[in-house]
């Protein structure tokens, strides 16, 4: 796998208008490429990049989002956090999952150094989606569905990040 620039912390980002501002003090868990139908239809996109951290490293320094709830395929109810002004989708979690948020990566300050370490929902990817050609002669893990084991992917990013 090929390194990536390390960014320095605290990360910071926001929604698209400014109202919403926020701060991450740890390093992501993860980031991959989302390409199932629930993601293309919540971000108007081919893919979402989702960035799980831990819940105690991420806080809100200006703004008060707004949450919306609903059932995911999987049954189980997500809540995503969002700009009530620009509507800018935030992040997300999960009763099943308090010490852990999914960040929407795209909102960061900085997303030069975004590089997902492992595309999932493949079944689902576009055919036309050309970020998916790097991703497949890296040799970036790619999976059909969700996998039942997120280590690998785990250590794929620390791997990129430098910390393996």
């Amino acid at each position: 796998m090929t390194g990536i620039k390390r960014p320095t912390l605290p990360l910071t980002g926001g929604c698209p208008c400014g109202l919403i501002r926020y701060e991450i003090t740890a390093m992501p868990l993860a980031l991959y490429a989302c390409h199932c139908t629930d993601c293309q239809r919540k971000s108007g996109s081919a893919f979402a990049l989702n960035m799980p951290l831990p819940a105690g490293a991420f806080r809100i320094v200006q703004g008060s989002p707004k949450g919306w709830s609903s059932t995911g395929p999987s049954g189980e109810v997500t809540t995503a956090w969002f700009c009530g002004d620009c509507s800018g989708r935030l992040y997300g979690e999960r009763p099943s999952r308090p010490e852990m948020m999914m960040l929407r990566a795209g909102t960061l300050d900085d997303t030069s150094w975004l590089v997902p370490a492992v595309h999932i929902f493949m079944r689902s990817a576009q055919a036309w989606d050309g970020s998916l050609r790097p991703a497949m002669a890296e040799n970036v893990p790619c999976y059909d569905t969700m996998p039942e084991d997120f280590t690998p992917l785990v250590k794929a990013w620390r791997e990129k990040i430098g910390e393996a």
